[in-house]
């Protein structure tokens, strides 16, 4: 028998909203980065500068962030400087809030650029940054052996905004 068929299924059923949805026109990172006075409703977490600090809406773990540029560019070397230290430092800050309110044992931090690297928004750059604890291994849906942390978006973005205003700028 393959690993594939041995392996334990991670059943996230809340992404089948993801996966049947009609594909939304224009990008919903631009409409959140223009839209500063919805950031608690978007789940952004923060924003510093010319980046934003999001929870993804479908995530394969509690705590599933996406940093991304507010300017709408697809890859890394589109980035004029500040935008990838302000990007950098979402990503940083991001570890550092999830350490916080989550206590992981590690991350996954990642870029997907394009559509034959996996990305679901291929248009739109942003960096993963996924907590993960030892014994879980559903970071790509094909690994077995998954958990999943159960916590609404609302209650972890809540707690997560309460951390960025403890640990300040």
């Amino acid at each position: 028998m393959s690993d594939f068929e041995t392996a334990q299924r991670l059943w996230a059923p809340w992404r089948m909203e993801f996966i049947r949805a009609p594909q939304e026109s224009g990008c919903f990172l631009c409409r959140i980065a223009g839209g500063p006075a919805h950031d608690a409703e978007n789940h952004v977490v923060g924003r510093r500068g010319t980046a934003l600090l999001l929870l993804n809406r479908f995530p394969y773990t509690g705590g599933h962030l996406m940093a991304a540029p507010v300017r709408h560019v697809a890859t890394l070397a589109e980035l004029a400087a500040d935008e990838m230290r302000d990007l950098m430092e979402l990503v940083c800050r991001g570890q550092r809030l999830l350490a916080g309110v989550m206590r992981p044992e590690g991350f996954n931090v990642g870029i997907n650029e394009g559509a034959a690297a996996g990305a679901g928004l291929k248009d739109h750059l942003h960096v993963h940054v996924v907590p993960r604890w030892e014994g879980d291994t559903n970071f790509m849906p094909a690994v077995g052996g998954a958990r999943v942390v159960p916590q609404a978006l609302a209650d972890t973005c809540a707690a997560l905004r309460a951390e960025w205003e403890r640990i300040g700028n």
